[in-house]
């Protein structure tokens, strides 16, 4: 039987768990008190994963800053949480998809607009 689901897939999925409900309870730091954590991708020796964030509210480059500054205390409380040979380093990635889909829903309603206006 094939493997369908890699062990770094299942481990990508429980270290977003994890992280969020560690970002909703134990982060202190208000500049990270907002952010959405959309995906997780780690490495295949899991000595590094990379998190995928959005806000809606907020400058990117502080919420950039505030996760850089709990990388560390996340880490630590993931290898307490997840019982792993090797906990991975965390480094956050701004997703940009959300505005992005918004942008293109909003093109899209003024083409119909338009399209309507026109007939």
């Amino acid at each position: 039987m094939a493997k369908d689901y890699a062990r770094t897939d299942r481990i990508a999925e429980q270290l977003l768990r994890e992280l969020a409900e560690m970002m909703r309870l134990a982060v202190k730091d208000p500049r990270v008190r907002k952010v959405t954590l959309t995906g997780v991708e780690v490495t295949n020796d899991y000595a590094h994963a990379k998190v995928f964030y959005t806000s809606l509210e907020g400058d990117s480059a502080l919420l950039q800053q505030g996760l850089e500054r709990a990388a560390g205390f996340l880490r630590s409380q993931l290898a307490h949480a997840m019982k792993l040979r090797i906990t991975p380093q965390l480094h956050f990635v701004y997703d940009a998809s959300i505005e992005r889909g918004a942008h293109l829903s909003q093109l899209i309603d003024q083409a119909v607009a338009s399209d309507h206006n026109k007939n």
